[in-house]
């Protein structure tokens, strides 16, 4: 789809309602309310954190989705692919600056080339103990992406026709934190499989997608 016809369709997006619940159960692991209930204590103190859903022109005038492969580290979301984005930190205004200062370290886009669209709805994070607030933004521009050398191994640039395909909506396979191989429903981009929250994310910002596209 050309960025054009995207911008003109996307903004209708700002008076719809949000899924939520019904649209992160349908990406969500099996195990995931099982330990959101153990983790229901400590959920009441847990750290915040903003990303982005940045969709762009490429140089063709084609729509794309930016997503990041984090690198491989002794942690629970390490080596999996996910938004630009991370812990919220006192100097920022709120979580959407915190969103949009993190994808200017991770990726290089200065926040001046982004604009909000829609605020999505928050997802708890049982594993790392984070509550994420993502963010539909756009740049009206293409942007030259810079890596963080430190926490990010690969920017992956995503067709939007491919995320909203069926045919890359899977069930796979994964590792987890736990140890334990189990089948998760997933997105299979750019030859990545894209589980667990940044697939329940993804599948909200989908299914909200098609009702304007």
């Amino acid at each position: 789809m050309l960025f054009n016809s995207f911008l003109e369709s996307v903004v209708k997006i700002k008076h719809l309602s949000l899924s939520g619940e019904t649209s992160h159960a349908k990406m969500s692991p099996p195990y995931r309310l099982e330990l959101a209930e153990k983790m229901k204590e400590k959920a009441k103190t847990a750290k915040k954190a903003g990303v982005m859903a940045l969709f762009y022109p490429n140089n063709e005038g084609e729509t794309y989705l930016v997503l990041i492969l984090r690198k491989t580290y002794k942690g629970v979301h390490s080596a999996q692919v996910g938004f630009p984005g991370g812990r919220y930190e006192d100097e920022d205004k709120d979580l959407m600056i915190t969103a949009m200062r993190e994808t200017r370290e991770e990726i290089g886009v200065p926040e001046a080339m982004m604009t909000i669209i829609k605020t999505m709805s928050p997802l708890y994070i049982p594993p790392s103990n984070f509550i994420v607030h993502p963010y539909i933004g756009v740049s009206e521009s293409t942007p030259n992406f810079v890596k963080q050398d430190e926490e990010v191994e690969a920017i992956i640039e995503v067709k939007l026709l491919d995320f909203l395909d069926e045919v890359n909506s899977i069930n796979a396979r994964v590792p987890t934190s736990f140890d334990v191989e189990v089948d998760v429903p997933a997105f299979k981009l750019n030859g990545h499989i894209v589980w667990g929250a940044t697939a329940m994310m993804l599948g909200e910002i989908k299914d909200l997608l098609k009702q304007v596209l």
